[in-house]
């Protein structure tokens, strides 16, 4: 069987505008923020790395220099006397290039 090559996806401008779903602060990914100049992003579940790159790089004009992808399982939770899951998400953990950074409040009063 020969390998079939998929096809590159033109990342359209509305795709990427609802691609980044909100900025995951936690006290470890501000350390990374400190030390590795690495953001961190609650992203939707059918987001690639490419695509989280091309978002990052759209709507904060910055360069990225690497994109790590991380599926996050949802938790068990009781729901009064039902057992249940909170639903699965993906993070994106972002490294921007030296010299870059990103300032939310800035960026949300573009929006």
């Amino acid at each position: 069987m020969s390998a079939t090559v998929r096809p590159v996806k033109k990342h359209g401008r509305e795709r990427l505008m609802n691609l980044l779903l909100a900025p995951h602060v936690t006290e470890k990914t501000s350390q990374n923020l400190q030390l590795r100049n690495q953001y961190t992003f609650k992203v939707r579940r059918d987001a690639t790395r490419t695509e989280v790159r091309a978002a990052v790089e759209l709507m904060f004009a910055v360069k990225v220099t690497g994109v790590q992808v991380v599926n996050e399982s949802g938790k068990a939770r009781r729901f009064g006397k039902t057992p249940g899951r909170t639903q699965d998400w993906k993070k994106a953990y972002v490294k921007l290039a030296d010299g870059h950074s990103i300032d939310y409040e800035t960026a949300a009063g573009k929006a």
